[in-house]
Formats: structure tokens, C-alpha cells, sequence
């Protein structure tokens, strides 16, 4: 059975409709034909996340995701960990002129995206990484 939580670091996150968006993400898996086991999110500030982009990447920039891949040969799905910072998100939703609830969906998806192995290095890449996370904005917009 796959499980999605959501975490609090130093940054509180109320969410609203909570089972809901969690069947969507996990619908997600199911779109991308991949098994999910385990997904932990974990919201915080800039600072936080720029400390784990720092520790483990080696970046020394402010980022809005960080996804970890936990998943191991012998797990039967995907298990994995992301780190969103909030604050970012915020600054994005005003510099983009969207909609905060959008996003935030777009990076609740892009982590997701990583994790069933797209990836956003190349312009190609990025290209099709947006389209993917556009068409899972919209899927979420009409339930």
C-alpha cells in the first residue's frame, strides 16, 4: 500500500482537501506507470533547504525542491523524500504571476517527476518536464 505523508521542518503548512491531493499525487505514480511505496514531503524555509542543498549537493543557492531517491533494490515501489521550501514556492507563484495553490501542485509533481526518472538538465529535458508538470496542474484543476 502507498504511503504519502506530509512534514513540518521549521515551516507550518496547513493544507486544505489533504486525502484528496494525497490521491492525486499517488495518481500520479499510476499515470506514470510506476509503483510507489513511500513518499515523505517535507516543508521548510529557504534556509533549511538551502543547508541540505548545501550538505548533500554541494549548491550553495536557494532551490524550491530537493528530491531524494531512497528506493532500494529490494523495495517493491518507489520510496523517496522531498524537501520543499516554501518560501520559494511563494517568491515563484509572484514572480511567475500564478496562483500559489498552482505552484505548489507543479512542485508537489516535479518531485514526483524526478522520482519516475525525468529529468530538467537539458532544454529538451526541461521542456518535456514542464509539459508533464502542465498537464498534471490541469489534471488536478479539474477534479
Amino acid at each position: 500500500m502507498a504511503s504519502i505523508f506530509f512534514h513540518q521542518a521549521d515551516r507550518t503548512f496547513p493544507f486544505k482537501h489533504k486525502q484528496v491531493l494525497k490521491a492525486f499525487l499517488a495518481s500520479v505514480f499510476i499515470h506514470e506507470q510506476h509503483s510507489l511505496k513511500r513518499l515523505d514531503y517535507i516543508f521548510c524555509s529557504d534556509e533549511y533547504l538551502l543547508g541540505i542543498n548545501q550538505q548533500f549537493l554541494q549548491h550553495d543557492t536557494y532551490t524550491d525542491i530537493i528530491t531524494f531517491d531512497l528506493t532500494e533494490l529490494t523495495d517493491e515501489g518507489i520510496v523517496g523524500e522531498i524537501y520543499i521550501s516554501v518560501d520559494r514556492v511563494k517568491a515563484n507563484a509572484i514572480e511567475h504571476n500564478t496562483h500559489f495553490t498552482d505552484e505548489m501542485v507543479r512542485v508537489l509533481v516535479h518531485g514526483i517527476l524526478h522520482l519516475c526518472g525525468y529529468k530538467d538538465k537539458t532544454p529538451m529535458e526541461q521542456t518535456l518536464m514542464r509539459e508533464k508538470e502542465a498537464e498534471y496542474i490541469d489534471l488536478f484543476e479539474s477534479l
